[in-house]
């Protein structure tokens, strides 16, 4: 699935898909605060969901810090 494709909420399986990892370690960086390296998330309900514009500036942060 391309970038511009996503929807607007994504869930940790569009998550586990893109990046290519188990939705166990998806629900790992859930666990974790944003500001420690986690995936920003919010809750409705039971279900997780990430704004897919917040997942990929994670995705740049994570690319910009590697790169320094």
């Amino acid at each position: 699935m391309n970038k511009d494709e996503f929807p607007e909420i994504i869930t940790a399986k569009h998550i586990a898909s893109y990046l290519g990892i188990s939705l166990r370690r998806v629900y790992e960086l859930f666990q974790t605060y944003p500001s420690a390296g986690g995936i920003p998330n919010f809750q409705i309900g039971a279900s997780i969901r990430v704004d897919s514009k917040d997942f990929f500036e994670w995705i740049d942060a994570r690319k910009q810090k590697k790169a320094k």
